[in-house]
């Protein structure tokens, strides 16, 4: 699909400063794709926000040892 977008002159040329002038629809392309990406991952985030209690875990009464054992039962892990 086209979509017609206005930008400034120095946008565009630092925009084919860096992909080129007939690369300029791929790096544009790939910038919104990453930016989305991005926002996808951080609305994940904000959801996630608060769904773990704040006690009642394996870990609330020693976190290192905790950690220590998981590592331990990782049967692929070395060293």
């Amino acid at each position: 699909m086209r979509v017609h977008i206005v930008m400034d002159d120095g946008l565009v040329a630092e925009i084919d400063g860096r992909a080129g002038a007939r690369g300029r629809t791929a790096y544009i392309v790939d910038a919104l794709r990453r930016t989305l990406d991005d926002e996808r991952r951080w609305d994940g985030i904000a959801a996630a926000i608060g769904v773990i209690d704040d006690e009642g875990h394996d870990w609330d009464a020693d976190p290192a040892e905790w950690v220590h054992r998981q590592r331990a039962a990782d049967a692929l892990r070395f060293g």
